[in-house]
């Protein structure tokens, strides 16, 4: 068995993935689509790269993340359709996306959520000399959000699948009955959020695309980080904190109800009322966690030939 994977290219989370799966999984992967018996579209957007001939002759496992479909228009769904005659079988990375795919396909469906990388994401004890190393005040409250919130047509209009609007109503919320709030921020196109905080005077720090060192020293310097999404097949933000131990609250979006505790999923938007528990995170992160979650993965792979 030989397992090919399409490359995005996007900078993006699923680049990562595809790297770690490459190099940890070398036995059962090839670079070469020639040589493949699978080929896996764990970027789907992307199908149209991969010759129809390819995609005819070999097992197709395709990905889907999530589908927002209050953005699914006839161009959306026509894509969709078209590359669904060459699924074979689709891989949800949460229950919720799983129950979105079967309102377009009866075709075969696993679910697993993308594994976490505890070699790039992990507790640091020292949390003052990550602060310090980062300017931050000892009395600083830090909320942090590192996901897209703004479309990238023009720069400025909000991502509302993301929740970039919920979000600055919650820091607003918290600022009222705190005022050592600081929202710290990273990531590709953030002008949303930066322009609402700007507006109401409450500060901010961004950095920009930092490597995977700093943002895991980020994520050790926060008080507390939001989920505010209103539709995510992950985040993988979610197995990110947990395994490193950052306090996390989200909407009950991809997979947060797998994550974390209940008390900490934030209901009716009352961002203010969820607890983070990172107690649970962390210990249900750790089940997600390399190698061993790429047995799943294996087994599936395995069962299709």
């Amino acid at each position: 068995m030989k397992i090919y994977l399409n490359n995005p290219k996007e900078s993006w989370v699923v680049d990562r993935f595809r790297s770690e799966w490459y190099q940890d999984n070398k036995d059962i992967s090839t670079k070469s689509i020639l040589m493949a018996d699978i080929i896996w579209l764990i970027a789907p957007w992307t199908w149209k790269k991969i010759s129809l001939k390819n995609l005819s002759k070999k097992k197709v496992v395709c990905t889907i993340h999530h589908i927002d479909f209050d953005k699914f228009d006839s161009k959306e769904e026509k894509t969709f359709y078209e590359r669904d005659k060459y699924v074979d079988i689709y891989h949800a990375i949460s229950p919720k996306t799983a129950e979105q795919i079967k309102k377009l396909t009866n075709k075969t469906i696993f679910t697993l959520p993308f594994w976490v990388n505890q070699n790039l994401w992990f507790e640091i004890k020292d949390k003052k000399k990550i602060r310090n190393k980062y300017n931050f005040k000892e009395n600083d409250y830090l909320i942090g959000s590192f996901q897209r919130d703004t479309e990238g047509h023009d720069l400025s209009s909000p991502k509302l699948s993301k929740g970039p609007d919920l979000f600055v109503s919650a820091v607003l919320k918290f600022y009222e009955k705190n005022q050592n709030i600081k929202v710290v921020l990273s990531g590709k196109r953030r002008q949303y959020i930066m322009n609402e905080l700007k507006s109401h005077n409450i500060p901010f720090s961004y950095f920009d695309m930092i490597d995977f060192v700093s943002l895991n020293e980020l994520y050790n310097c926060l008080d507390l980080y939001i989920v505010s999404s209103r539709v995510e097949g992950g985040p993988q933000a979610i197995l990110e904190c947990g395994i490193n131990k950052t306090p996390i609250i989200s909407t009950d979006v991809g997979v947060a109800s797998m994550i974390l505790s209940p008390e900490s999923i934030v209901k009716s938007n009352d961002f203010d009322r969820a607890i983070p528990n990172t107690h649970i995170s962390n210990e249900n992160s750790l089940k997600y966690t390399i190698p061993d979650w790429y047995k799943s993965y294996r087994e599936i792979f395995s069962n299709l030939l």
